[in-house]
């Protein structure tokens, strides 16, 4: 199915998540509190699957919505979407999609053709979230990797913000994250960093690597002129021959977010005159300044590391570092 919007097309807003996650309350809040349906005069709700929370099929109807259920991922057809297109003739669709089911059954889904997905939002229990993780990682992270805004609701004084950011950022960085406490209020507090920002430099120990790299990957701007050192293991990029590329390393850590299947290498770009010199997968104690710039690893701007001094380093006794 499409995703870039054009004049004349059917706006698609697709809610994700597994039963119980707060899709239905998500819905029914954006339909009618927020008078987003106000905006249409006919609309399509295709809900997948059949939870705890109804809808009020009446209420719908007054507002101009039409009801539709499709239980079977088997219908879930491009034949099925063009029939509904002809009978209901939406100009919004909204769609409560099934969380045990293969996104691909709906992203590349050939049509309707005047169908575009313009939004996608998933809805997490933040209290189930690491069970969720640990026993279907793959359908959670394809649920995530697909979502423009992460919601994570019944959220408390305990929820590990931290390291429910990492696991979201780990599979798509450029999601929106929201945290929704149990009483439906938004905490807008800032995820508290274990480190001072406000110093000019800024002593990265591993504990707090992974934390210190996703936020410094969302807020380059934040670290713009500030110096850092910390420990890591060096990667040298190629080129599309093989060949090492002059001037630039990769030092990071390898980090683990839930388990041992999720390990990744955090690195970031850092640019260096005497790269050569610094050997592939070498152990080295870095001080560096970052500037927030432009650099096609990441397709737009970012942190670069401009080294200051570089020395060898021992290899850590746990190579691998965490998120909490």
């Amino acid at each position: 199915m499409n995703t870039e919007e054009n004049d004349g097309e059917i706006p698609v807003y697709v809610f994700f998540g597994f039963m119980d996650s707060g899709k239905t309350t998500l819905i029914k809040e954006t339909l009618f509190d927020n008078g987003f349906a106000d905006d249409f005069d006919r609309c399509l709700l295709i809900a997948c699957e059949d939870g705890d929370e109804e809808y009020d099929e009446d209420k719908l109807k007054e507002n101009g919505i039409d009801f539709v259920e499709i239980d079977d991922k088997n219908d879930f057809t491009l034949e099925k979407m063009e029939k509904l297109q002809k009978e209901y003739d939406p100009q919004a669709i909204f769609i409560e999609y099934n969380g045990t089911w293969e996104s691909s059954l709906l992203y590349e889904m050939d049509g309707p053709d005047d169908w575009v997905i313009v939004q996608s939002l998933c809805t997490v229990d933040a209290t189930t979230f690491e069970m969720y993780m640990k026993n279907m990682g793959t359908m959670m992270k394809e649920q995530m990797f697909r979502a423009d805004v992460v919601i994570f609701n019944r959220c408390d004084e305990n929820t590990n913000k931290a390291k429910f950011r990492a696991n979201v950022k780990g599979v798509n960085r450029k999601a929106q994250i929201v945290y929704e406490r149990k009483d439906g209020t938004i905490d807008n507090t800032p995820d508290e960093l274990p480190f001072d920002i406000n110093q000019p430099e800024i002593n990265i120990t591993d504990a707090d690597y992974a934390l210190w790299f996703m936020d410094c990957m969302d807020n380059p701007k934040k670290y713009d002129g500030k110096i850092v050192d910390f420990t890591g293991l060096v990667y040298n990029p190629t080129d599309k021959k093989g060949r090492n590329r002059p001037g630039v390393i990769i030092p990071g850590r390898f980090a683990m977010t839930c388990c041992v299947q999720d390990i990744q290498f955090l690195g970031m770009k850092c640019k260096y005159a005497d790269a050569e010199n610094v050997p592939h997968k070498s152990w080295i104690k870095l001080r560096a300044r970052v500037k927030d710039e432009f650099a096609r690893e990441y397709r737009g701007k970012g942190p670069v590391l401009y080294p200051i001094s570089i020395e060898k380093a021992e290899k850590p006794e746990d190579e691998l570092v965490y998120f909490n």
